[in-house]
């Protein structure tokens, strides 16, 4: 017999890779849907539930089974207690949730209309830790003027990427005006944005382990979580860290697989490719190649200005503008 402690019941439907949103706190349709999945489930209103699948998820899982994956969770893990929203991954809004028999993440995909588009639960695990506690090789930031930290740092208000092994510790970057704007008029195109087509730049000597390119840029404020990193680009350096760049403008990588990079040689050019709402630089660091067998490692720059001030061996948090030392 198969040990119902190890995955409860799957069920994807459109819905292929994992998220690296720009802005990933809880939306409200999210929000909605979770109580209404809580307060069905303590209920034992399974039909409820069901009728709140959209029809596509109706047809792949018929209300007879939606009853038997209920069933099964119910007599396993008991009533919900408690639901956090941790972030969004492969489209979904994951949960830590705390039953009466024990802890689960809830992961649950909702559509615009608030109908749930795919249901899985699986045993909650506690965030790894990373097998490098910071990067050893020396980092220069990876591009040329001042940008700023929208997501940075160790917390949950600074940085929604702790939540995700693979990702904690990462950066999002964009560039702004002095009146705190990412865009020089509506930013409604991509060109209005002024982190758009700038150079991204090795941070240091490397290996190219995975180049990705061709995938079209978004329009601002649409997102595609088919492709998540978008265009993109993993180096390896000689410490076995591996620096990961997203979101890079469609056609721009010049570097392949195999490939040798230095440090300040021209990766491509910043887009708002994939899983990305403007324009912007996604950047971290993982302690082996593969996403989903990894755990972010803490980047501290070797030398650069922050808020005007000069300082060496720094990690930058949500806020700073950051740029390389003179």
């Amino acid at each position: 017999m198969k040990n119902t402690a190890k995955i409860i019941l799957l069920t994807l439907l459109f819905i292929f890779s994992t998220g690296l949103t720009f802005a990933q706190s809880e939306s409200i349709d999210s929000k909605t849907t979770i109580a209404k999945f809580v307060q069905y489930y303590n209920g034992n209103q399974q039909d409820s539930i069901f009728y709140i699948f959209s029809p596509k998820t109706q047809q792949e899982l018929p209300l007879e089974k939606t009853k038997a994956f209920l069933n099964q969770l119910k007599n396993r893990y008991g009533n919900i207690k408690q639901v956090d929203f941790q972030s969004y991954q492969n489209g979904f809004g994951v949960y830590k949730t705390e039953l009466d028999k024990g802890l689960l993440t809830l992961n649950i995909a909702v559509d615009n209309n608030k109908a749930i588009t795919g249901l899985f639960a699986k045993p909650y695990e506690a965030t790894l830790e990373a097998k490098l506690p910071r990067n050893i090789t020396p980092m220069q930031l990876p591009f040329k003027g001042e940008w700023t930290v929208f997501w940075g740092g160790d917390t949950k208000e600074q940085n929604y990427h702790v939540a995700v092994n693979f990702q904690k510790n990462a950066f999002d970057i964009i560039i702004n005006n002095p009146q705190g704007k990412s865009y020089k008029t509506d930013g409604k195109t991509n060109e209005d944005y002024y982190a758009f087509a700038q150079p991204l730049l090795a941070p240091s000597d490397g290996e190219i382990v995975l180049a990705v390119d061709g995938i079209k840029d978004n329009i601002p404020g649409k997102l595609n979580p088919m492709f998540t990193t978008g265009n993109s680009v993993l180096i390896k350096t000689k410490n076995n860290e591996y620096i990961l760049f997203a979101h890079f403008k469609q056609n721009t990588i010049s570097v392949k697989q195999g490939d040798r990079v230095k440090q300040g040689q021209q990766l491509g050019l910043c887009g708002n490719s994939g899983n990305s709402s403007e324009p912007h630089l996604h950047f971290h660091i993982q302690d082996a190649e593969d996403f989903y067998n990894t755990v972010g490692v803490k980047c501290y720059f070797d030398k650069l200005q922050v808020n005007g001030t000069s300082k060496t061996d720094y990690s930058p948090v949500k806020g700073d503008k950051i740029k390389m030392a003179n």
